[in-house]
């Protein structure tokens, strides 16, 4: 499969037809997402993968009423840490030496690079590392998508305050930052269904130094 080929394939789906996507599609699409490039590889964000249709009925208010919760199989939710602390440093520090089979003394240069990282920065800029963190899965499940052969639809409209209260995330020290839409298109209702992908052309795009 050429990946150019999925990418060009690809574009920001606006209706879904309903259709599921199989599981070992999904499956693959989670873990690219789980596997996606993280500054220190410390993931400090979480995703909610969004299946039940009362809940979806819930959170579409807060969203504009985008016919994606309606429609697409399933709707993901990029939601990064409000508070980072030591102890998520800590906790990727022991995944770490469990993982690879070192000792955690080994790893105490690394853990101190990361946690003076998340010291110096305020609070403002520390959620916008983290959501950025957010963001790089983003990509990687767009792409991944792309591969599959299933549809996606990236969604910064909404408001996160009212998701958060509808899915509790401030209990859990979460903000939902970006939404994934995943499905199938419908291209009897999508204007955009058949159109020609719009990209900047190469000679004012790339700039080689």
């Amino acid at each position: 499969m050429n990946y150019l080929n999925q990418l060009n394939w690809r574009y920001a789906t606006k209706r879904m037809n309903g259709q599921q996507v199989p599981q070992d599609k999904l499956d693959r699409i989670l873990e690219a997402i789980r596997l996606s490039a993280s500054s220190f590889g410390l993931q400090p964000f979480e995703v909610f993968v969004i299946k039940n249709m009362e809940t979806r009925k819930k959170l579409k208010p807060a969203a504009f009423n985008q016919p994606q919760f309606d429609e697409a199989s399933e709707i993901l939710i990029f939601a990064y840490y409000d508070n980072l602390s030591s102890t998520h440093v800590n906790e990727y520090i022991d995944n770490i030496a469990s993982t690879r089979g070192v000792s955690i003394d080994s790893l105490e240069a690394f853990r101190k690079t990361m946690q003076t990282t998340v010291d110096t920065k305020g609070k403002e800029a520390l959620h916008i590392w983290t959501s950025r963190q957010a963001y790089i899965a983003l990509g990687t499940g767009l792409v991944a998508a792309a591969l599959e052969e299933v549809d996606a639809t990236p969604m910064e409209g909404f408001s996160p305050e009212k998701v958060d209260g509808i899915l509790g995330l401030a209990e859990k020290n979460l903000k939902s930052v970006v939404m994934l839409a995943l499905g199938y298109r419908d291209e009897a209702n999508d204007t955009l269904a058949k159109a020609k992908k719009v990209r900047k052309p190469k000679e004012k795009f790339y700039h080689f130094i």
